[in-house]
């Protein structure tokens, strides 16, 4: 056995695994491209103080988890551990937030945590950010487009979202001083992490999964308490944008995110499926980012997938995307080869649909036929000895109680044609 393995955290994506994949990006692209949503691309290195200004030096990631390290020029750069910051940083550098921006992008993020399922140190996300509109309906849309990819995925049952507001850098102000307040009476009641992050971060105390920190929560204020009357009627608009929708929501009052740069709205779709990484998107608006880097004031607002466990929830549900082979080529020799391959190539190009392979490596008609029936096709085309004299291809159904038939290499396309018909109709 190999001494080479993959690094711990990042895992092999294997053949028989990625159609799941593949079709979970294709229903992601026609769902995006069916609300207007463009594509970039980006880097997946960026200079380090790009995520410990946007996402917070005293979080979690930037304290604990990224992948830093110096160029040869001693200049600090990180692999990113999340999208939005990166994308902020193409839209102010290109100058693309003069008009509303709806972009997408895909790839690969890092976080130096412990792997366990669902989580893993190269992790894969789909990231979707709208540029522009400070409306409630903004949020409403991007809500909606996560529903229809749930639905296109066949996994929109297994969903939940839940939502709050979080108000602006005001209103946290007051609540974090009153919440700080109430904490540092009950600071021996709270675990380690919420201690440290009393002095530090104390609204991610709100996410702690600790008993006893949850239980002294209870009586802790309550953030919606804090919010201004314009931005609690915002929200108010948004829950009635969802009902209209008929999107179920729950509002979740501790519900905060776990990066600084968020306001306003914040939302995450759970599931019961997976245990404890239960969140499978998250998002929210951030109307200061863009300021922050350096470009215009410009309202904000986005998600994040994480696709790993997208395609968990996909499993759970057994969801089964495979695709067998439709057409496996059977040849008796060198010869036979020869005259089939200019014609199955000509085939690919008139059924791009089609999925077909040629065997290669020769081998006995019982041996083939073995690989044919191991492929799942439904038909293998055989050319002989005979169909070479007589230009001709047998074509042998596989599955079903069809007939075995030989016709002209010439009827081929046209017999093709009828036989997707017919499998369209059934």
């Amino acid at each position: 056995m190999t001494t080479y393995q993959a690094i711990r955290g990042m895992v092999d994506i294997l053949p028989e695994q990625t159609p799941l994949w593949q079709s979970m990006e294709t229903a992601a692209l026609e769902v995006l491209s069916g609300y207007g949503y463009a594509e970039i691309r980006l880097p997946i290195i960026e200079t380090t103080g790009l995520f410990a200004r946007s996402i917070g030096e005293v979080t979690d990631i930037v304290e604990k988890e990224m992948y830093t390290f110096d160029d040869r020029n001693e200049k600090s750069m990180t692999l990113r551990p999340e999208g939005t910051a990166g994308c902020v940083r193409a839209v102010v550098q290109h100058n693309l937030a003069i008009t509303p921006q709806k972009l997408w992008y895909t790839g690969p993020m890092f976080r130096y945590e412990r792997p366990q399922k669902g989580r893993q140190r190269q992790f894969h996300q789909l990231g979707v950010e709208a540029f522009g509109v400070a409306t409630p309906d903004q949020d409403a849309e991007l809500i909606a487009l996560c529903r229809q990819l749930w639905r296109r995925l066949g996994v929109d049952d297994a969903l939940t979202l839940e939502i709050n507001c979080i108000g602006d850098s005001a209103d946290r102000s007051k609540y974090r001083e009153a919440l700080v307040a109430y904490l540092s009476e009950h600071r021996d009641s709270l675990d380690a992490d919420s201690q440290r992050r009393l002095e530090s971060n104390p609204l991610r105390i709100l996410d702690s999964k600790d008993p006893g920190t949850q239980a002294v929560l209870e009586g802790a204020p309550s953030l919606p308490d804090y919010l201004d009357a314009a931005t609690g009627e915002e929200f108010e608009t948004l829950l009635q944008y969802l009902a209209e929708l008929d999107i179920a929501y729950t509002v979740n009052p501790r519900l905060v995110r776990g990066l600084d740069y968020y306001n306003k709205t914040v939302f995450e779709w759970t599931t019961t499926l997976l245990g404890a990484q239960s969140t499978v998107c998250g998002g929210g608006r951030y109307d200061g980012l863009v300021a922050l880097f350096g470009g215009k004031q410009t309202p904000a607002a986005g998600f994040a997938v994480g696709l790993e466990r997208l395609i968990l929830l996909m499993q759970a549900l057994d969801i089964n995307v495979s695709h067998p082979v439709d057409l496996y080529v059977i040849t008796a020799d060198t010869a036979a080869l020869a005259h089939a391959l200019p014609r199955i190539d000509a085939l690919r190009g008139e059924f791009p649909e089609l999925e077909i392979v040629q065997h290669l490596g020769g081998g006995s008609f019982k041996s083939q036929f073995k690989r044919a029936d191991k492929s799942g096709a439904s038909l293998a085309l055989i050319y002989g000895e005979a169909e070479l004299a007589a230009s001709t291809v047998t074509l042998k159904p596989l599955r079903g109680e069809n007939e075995q038939r030989t016709i002209a290499d010439a009827e081929l396309v046209s017999f093709l044609s009828e036989y997707l018909n017919e499998v369209d109709s059934a």
